[in-house]
């Protein structure tokens, strides 16, 4: 009999179980250095391409540049997108807060009204 194996890639339930801020932590950089690191090659091919090198050599390094430098963009645009959740969160976290501290502090003012006085007594 042959174990039940989960579909699910096992660091897929580890991302699900992330924070956003965490996500957002990790990610940023991870798209930056990518960028970055595409960049570094683009001029490489560049270089390369200036200096008489065979044609499939700087194009190969070309195309592996612009992924990259795509891959990095893709990933800092969904860092991008887990930071403003996250101070959409904050933001409305916050208002929360205010409102119900305005709501807290006016309930007690209403309560203090004068009791009404009873049919039945007389002074």
């Amino acid at each position: 009999m042959l174990p039940s194996i989960d579909p699910k890639p096992p660091g897929k339930r580890l991302i699900k179980r992330m924070s956003t801020r965490t996500k957002w932590m990790i990610l940023t950089p991870i798209g930056l250095i990518l960028f970055s690191f595409g960049l570094i090659n683009l001029t490489e091919a560049t270089y390369q391409r200036r200096t008489g090198q065979p044609t499939q050599v700087w194009v190969v390094l070309g195309i592996y540049s612009l992924v990259l430098i795509n891959s990095g963009l893709v990933i800092f645009g969904e860092a991008l997108r887990f930071r403003t959740m996250v101070n959409i969160r904050r933001e409305t976290r916050r208002s929360m807060r205010q409102i119900m501290r305005k709501v807290n502090t006016k309930s007690p003012g209403k309560a203090k009204s004068k009791k009404a006085k009873s049919p039945t007594k007389t002074d």
